[in-house]
């Protein structure tokens, strides 16, 4: 693979494809920069080599057609706010009009492409379309961590027609993620929540096998109890993986589950119904939050670890009577002086409201592709560039 230092960008076209998915407070206020931060390392870079550079990106899920309210003139005004330098925004990604702007352009000059989703060739990989994105640059340059395990155009095909590399963002996720996998300091621990075991199963397994303990919260965790036979009313849970899901160690001393949990009959009321121990879930009740018993456990377990890797919140955290379990896992993660990584937008946003992410070592911008690198799975970006 190779990395910005490879190449003389001087008077050259370079295309970075970012993650500048970022979400919205209203249709007028980005709520979190944290994605655009982290690429700014990568075109300053590119500032400073003298080159031209087009910024590409998804924004939503348009699915192939022009939607007004996921074009991205926010994300342009926002990046050229953070570098303080101009940033401008084009109409479209490919075409005549793109192309003629781009063969003016001078050096040091930075813009943006519209939504690169807008075209269904994005995502069906349409080799046409990635020849027009192709035709725009002289070298490209994947710096969208959070989308290298998507098989798209703009992702793993244009590595085909042009020279490319990894950038900045991309290359210290690799590094980090690495030494989870290569050199993390013995016990390593993960911690799986958040809604679907069916995307973070492999990664579960891969962390058993390796003989490192493994926590589970959340919804998550009530798919794996109901495997166990454990009772969890109308808790939400994937009842499509429970065959799967028997087919792990459950019984593993290294899998540590809620022995208790927050249970209500309604979210909407935000009203606590009770604490009770695993299994005593009335048929009309949901788990919505890890109890203070399965806390105690799991901070227990996270003071002897020397390596920690957090994805998925607790419980349903957004509301305050759940918060606490994922605050309180949150606060014991920060204070064990461990190596640690933690990825996902759920997670990445409770640190954030609890200021405790600049104790963070690693901020993964792609929770799942962080999982499927550390499950050991191929991911098309980062093969394309290999």
């Amino acid at each position: 693979m190779k990395f910005l230092r490879d190449f003389n960008f001087n008077n050259k076209r370079v295309l970075v494809r970012a993650d500048f998915n970022v979400p919205l407070l209203d249709s007028k206020k980005i709520a979190s920069d944290f994605r655009i931060k982290a690429v700014l390392p990568t075109i300053n870079y590119l500032l400073n080599h003298q080159a031209k550079i087009i910024l590409s990106t998804h924004f939503g899920r348009p699915n192939g057609k022009v939607m007004e309210d996921l074009r991205v003139d926010l994300i342009a005004k926002k990046i050229s706010e953070l570098l303080n330098h101009p940033v401008k925004k084009l109409n479209d990604c490919i075409g005549s009009e793109v192309e003629r702007v781009i063969e003016k352009m001078e050096i040091g000059e930075v813009v943006l492409l519209e939504n690169i989703q807008f075209y269904p060739g994005e995502k069906e990989k349409d080799s046409n379309y990635i020849k027009s994105l192709a035709t725009l640059a002289d070298f490209f340059v994947l710096d969208a961590f959070g989308q290298v395990h998507r098989d798209y155009a703009s992702i793993s095909g244009l590595p085909e027609y042009l020279p490319s590399c990894a950038g900045l963002l991309l290359e210290k996720e690799i590094k980090n993620l690495s030494k989870i996998l290569n050199d993390s300091e013995p016990p390593s621990l993960a911690i799986i929540g958040g809604v679907k075991i069916s995307t973070k199963i492999k990664v579960i397994e891969n962390f058993l096998n390796r003989g490192d303990d493994v926590i589970l919260g959340g919804a998550l965790a009530n798919t794996v109890l109901k495997a166990q036979g454990f009772a969890i009313g109308k808790s939400l849970s994937e009842e499509r993986m429970i065959g799967e899901v028997k087919k792990m160690e459950l019984t593993n001393p290294k899998l540590h589950l809620p022995v208790d949990a927050v249970v209500s009959v309604s979210i909407l009321k935000e009203e606590v119904n009770r604490i009770d121990a695993i299994g005593g879930t009335k048929e009309d009740e949901m788990i919505l939050d890890v109890g203070p018993d399965s806390v105690d456990l799991f901070k227990d377990v996270i003071s002897h670890a020397h390596t920690i890797i957090w994805n998925g919140p607790m419980g349903y955290f957004e509301i305050k009577n759940f918060s606490s379990g994922s605050i309180e896992i949150a606060k014991a993660v920060t204070e064990n002086p461990c190596f640690s990584v933690v990825g996902g937008g759920d997670t990445i946003a409770l640190l954030d409201q609890l200021n405790l992410l600049d104790k963070i070592d690693h901020v993964s911008t792609g929770g799942g592709a962080m999982l499927k690198f550390l499950a050991k799975e191929k991911l098309p970006g980062i093969e394309a560039l290999s």
